[in-house]
């Protein structure tokens, strides 16, 4: 082999890492992104706890529950309650109700966040269906509880002074499934978008009064 196929070749094996290693950045970038929204709270991604807040203040909140199913998935979902008011650090439990009209068994997937989204680092889940899929059989019932609590630190965050109502949404999909992924990819430009419009609101001078 002579000198310039050698190099020839070496440039092939460069441009195939790089193109290889961008396929497994596209496909590692949601859960990625995934993560770093649990981790901080961006875009109203709630958190998770493994034990129950042993301070409970007087503050309360009301806590919203939103149910929303893809057209391409034949369940009924909805929460047994749609509001419920806790205080700071108190225990809430709801159970959402699902159950599969379709003539087979299906395993849906769920995408959940709150509003406002600034809300989402401090709304702590102990116990949630969403932790994993859930596969129904024709016809079958299910209820799906959750527990949780909103973390007394919110009270010491001056942004969230005005908060007085936390919904809580779910919209579930066929797992595995394009339209979940679609909706996973729009999920995340919604979110950019708001935290986009959150900077340039509080970098844009404030107006004043002659």
């Amino acid at each position: 082999m002579t000198d310039l196929q050698k190099k020839n070749q070496r440039i092939v094996l460069i441009l195939s890492a790089i193109v290889l290693g961008m396929i497994g950045l596209s496909f590692a970038s949601v859960p990625l992104y995934n993560l770093f929204c649990r981790v901080t709270g961006y875009g109203g991604t709630t958190q998770v706890s493994e034990h129950y807040s042993d301070v409970i203040l007087d503050r309360k909140v009301k806590v919203r529950f939103n149910a929303v199913v893809d057209p391409n998935l034949p369940w009924d979902f909805a929460p047994e309650s749609n509001m419920m008011e806790v205080q700071l650090g108190q225990t809430g439990f709801i159970s959402y109700f699902a159950q599969n009209n379709g003539d087979k068994p299906i395993v849906g997937q769920a995408i959940y966040n709150v509003s406002p989204p600034k809300a989402g680092l401090y709304f702590q889940k102990v116990q949630c269906f969403c932790f994993s899929n859930q596969i129904l059989m024709p016809g079958q019932k299910m209820n799906m509880p959750i527990t949780f609590f909103v973390d007394p630190a919110m009270d010491e965050d001056p942004n969230l002074d005005d908060v007085k109502l936390i919904t809580l949404s779910y919209t579930f999909y066929p797992a595995k499934s394009q339209e979940f992924d679609q909706a996973k990819l729009k999920y995340f430009k919604q979110v950019e978008a708001i935290n986009s419009e959150g900077t340039a609101d509080a970098e844009s001078p404030s107006s004043t009064q002659e």
